[in-house]
């Protein structure tokens, strides 16, 4: 496992022990490896953590919006303080890839923006043709300790 102050930025795959204290410091390192892929999605039961891990990439990336969780809106476009945009989806409560693309999801995976970040990726794998990070967040009971791992696809 890796200690998040030694990622090797040409692996292609970490993975992140971190307690929500020390969720910037983790944040800040799996930037440093991931920040050459615009896309980056997130599985993980509910409570993992998923959100909160995102929000504190959205501090990193300098996004000046309020933000919130994109359950019900599925989308959420800030603008960070270059100019530039982070998308943020949750793909949840969607229930079908055609849905999805209706909705306008599979379009905004291919916006220029800074980042893409999407929750429950998982669900529709077909709208996922771009290079992309899978992120998982598992939390150990016993302590709450988080385990991060991602893997370059």
């Amino acid at each position: 496992m890796n200690s998040f102050n030694s990622l090797n930025p040409e692996s292609d795959s970490v993975q992140i022990s971190y307690f929500l204290d020390t969720i910037n410091s983790a944040a800040s390192s799996f930037w440093l490896w991931a920040h050459q892929t615009k896309l980056i999605c997130f599985e993980g039961d509910l409570g993992a953590g998923k959100t909160t891990f995102i929000d504190e990439l959205c501090n990193i990336l300098g996004v000046k919006d309020k933000r919130s969780s994109p359950t019900f809106s599925l989308i959420n476009i800030y603008e960070t303080t270059d100019h530039s945009t982070v998308i943020h989806m949750d793909w949840y409560r969607i229930n079908s890839a055609e849905e999805a693309v209706y909705a306008g999801l599979e379009d905004a995976l291919h916006q220029n923006a800074k980042a893409c970040f999407v929750e429950w990726a998982e669900k529709f794998p077909e709208l996922l043709n771009l290079p992309h990070i899978k992120v998982t967040i598992e939390i150990e009971a016993e302590t709450g300790k988080r385990i991060l791992t991602a893997k370059k696809v």
